[in-house]
């Protein structure tokens, strides 16, 4: 899956995919930056009045639910998006700790407006069960996958995955990708994703612009946003360390790791998996 991973990376830069994403104020810039920094553009319209036209236009959707009040553009927007055949990537936040967000998300899914779904293990099981979720946007401490539960983790998201008919990418120390099919698990990266606000968010954004740059490979471009986020992580980490520089520089080091990826680096950098 290496290769399949460079070229869907390599399409970003030659495509130049516009991804339209309704996200939350907290976590905007960095979305839109690290989505230039990987080669795409990126737009952030919430307005009901333009999103289905802006959506038109675009390569990609990404849908935050840190943008709650947005809900009616979000599904004019997804739907236009579906019409099109665009790929929407959903990114459940805190899905489980409030029950309009859990119904927004399963609105989004039941219709079948969702390509790609990106959360973290509370949020992805969340919407699998159908359960509540303790806290805020950060993975619960009961919910973590390791290498002692791998199989089991994989055999759920595999099962929501097929249910849902989306790719499901779910991130955290290790993350698992799997179209309900094939399944594969990415290692590496960096704690400090998890002491920034909006590693995620930029994520779900990345992922939309592999998948507007690689629209017939849903799997392979989840994992390569996946990829990218893990290889990067750890050079921005190098970085700071070596600095002796804090987390809002980790931050910064991270797009400019993003922006300055060569096809050699993240290929020796990358520890993917099939299962």
């Amino acid at each position: 899956m290496t290769d399949a991973i460079l070229t869907a990376v390599r399409r970003v830069r030659e495509k130049r995919p516009l991804v339209h994403a309704i996200t939350n104020i907290v976590t905007a810039n960095d979305c839109a930056n690290i989505v230039l920094a990987a080669g795409g553009a990126a737009i952030m319209a919430q307005d009901e009045r333009e999103v289905e036209e802006i959506t038109a236009s675009s390569a990609a959707l990404a849908l935050n639910m840190g943008a709650l009040r947005a809900q009616e553009a979000m599904l004019l927007a997804a739907r236009e998006a579906k019409r099109l055949g665009h790929p929407v990537v959903l990114d459940p936040v805190a899905a489980g700790a409030s029950r309009l967000r859990g119904e927004m998300c399963s609105h989004l899914l039941a219709d079948g407006l969702v390509s790609v779904v990106r959360g973290n293990v509370s949020e992805l099981r969340a919407l699998a069960a159908g359960k509540g979720q303790e806290g805020g946007v950060e993975a619960s401490a009961l919910d973590r996958v390791t290498e002692e539960n791998l199989a089991e983790s994989a055999a759920w998201l595999q099962d929501f995955s097929r249910r849902t008919g989306v790719v499901a990418l779910m991130t955290g120390a290790l993350d698992l990708v799997t179209d309900g099919k094939r399944t594969a698990v990415l290692r590496g990266g960096s704690a400090l994703l998890r002491r920034i606000t909006g590693a995620g968010c930029m994520l779900t954004s990345l992922t939309a612009a592999c998948c507007g740059a690689n629209p017939d490979t849903l799997l392979e471009a989840a994992a390569a946003a996946a990829g990218v986020m893990k290889v990067c992580g750890e050079q921005a980490e190098r970085r700071v360390r070596e600095e002796m520089e804090g987390t809002a520089s980790f931050r910064t080091r991270l797009i400019d790791a993003v922006s300055r990826l060569t096809d050699d680096e993240l290929a020796e950098g990358l520890r993917i998996e099939l299962l």
